[in-house]
């Protein structure tokens, strides 16, 4: 990461649905450590009329606006002029339709090089002429429609922000963060020992780190091949890992019976 920080643009026409998320927590201390910089840019202050019109009708009839091609356009022009960091722009339109965004795309998103845009779709979506002639990656964040990009484009940033060094307090919160390793988190304990019933396991009262860190791998691959079993598809175990999630298995039955 370059010392001036990774820049992100936001082109939306809700600017202040970003003030809060983006003025609390981890995200305003990357932004006080120069990590990362935010820009959030009203696609408003781009049209050329006097009401602001961003929206027009669909060629062709149905239902819905479609959002102008002019003033993204214009919008994207000025951004790619203005600033300091005059390093290419790297854009990201976000789309039901896109691809899905996942913890690979952020980690190559974190270590960019070039200044990131993310244009916020709206209504129908957004004139098909503006990812071609941009030259723009559509992205969604899932199999499901929201409103607006507003809230994709916060989640990203959330998830990016993260895979750069010195947001977080420790490095290892994040790479024990699920989907970074591929595999899922392994569960986590906090006092009273017992809760309702319910106590936690042995071994991490034990303070042996070496037999802890056996059981929290175990248990991350016990938890991804239950819950996310696809990630299996796309990631061959090691030998070790084989070994320990057949242990943790039998141990499970051998609890039951």
């Amino acid at each position: 990461m370059k010392s001036k920080g990774l820049q992100i643009n936001i082109l939306t026409i809700f600017p202040k649905m970003f003030e809060s998320p983006f003025k609390e927590s981890i995200l305003k201390r990357a932004q006080d450590k120069g990590l990362i910089k935010i820009n959030i840019i009203d696609l408003r202050d781009f049209s050329l009329d006097k009401h602001k019109t961003v929206d027009d009708y669909s060629y062709g009839g149905g239902p819905g606006m479609v959002l102008k091609p002019q003033p993204i356009w214009d919008a994207v022009e000025k951004i790619k002029k203005d600033g300091e960091n005059q390093d290419p722009l790297r854009i990201i339109i976000t789309s039901a339709q896109g691809k899905i965004f996942d913890q690979e795309m952020a980690k190559e998103l974190a270590q960019e090089e070039r200044r990131l845009l993310i244009i916020c779709g709206r209504y129908e979506g957004i004139d098909e002429r503006v990812p071609v002639l941009l030259k723009a990656e559509e992205v969604s964040i899932g199999n499901f429609v929201v409103s607006g990009g507003e809230l994709p484009a916060m989640l990203m940033v959330d998830v990016i922000a993260r895979m750069i060094p010195g947001v977080l307090g420790k490095e290892e919160s994040m790479i024990n963060d699920s989907f970074y390793c591929d595999y899922l988190d392994y569960p986590h304990y906090t006092r009273p020992e017992e809760f309702q019933g319910l106590k936690v396991p042995k071994v991490l009262l034990s303070g042996d780190h070496q037999k802890i860190e056996k059981w929290r791998k175990a248990q991350s691959l016990l938890r991804t091949l239950t819950r996310r079993p696809e990630v299996f598809t796309k990631r061959e175990m090691t030998e070790e890992e084989k070994d320990l999630l057949f242990k943790e298995i039998k141990n499970n039955f051998e609890e039951e019976e």
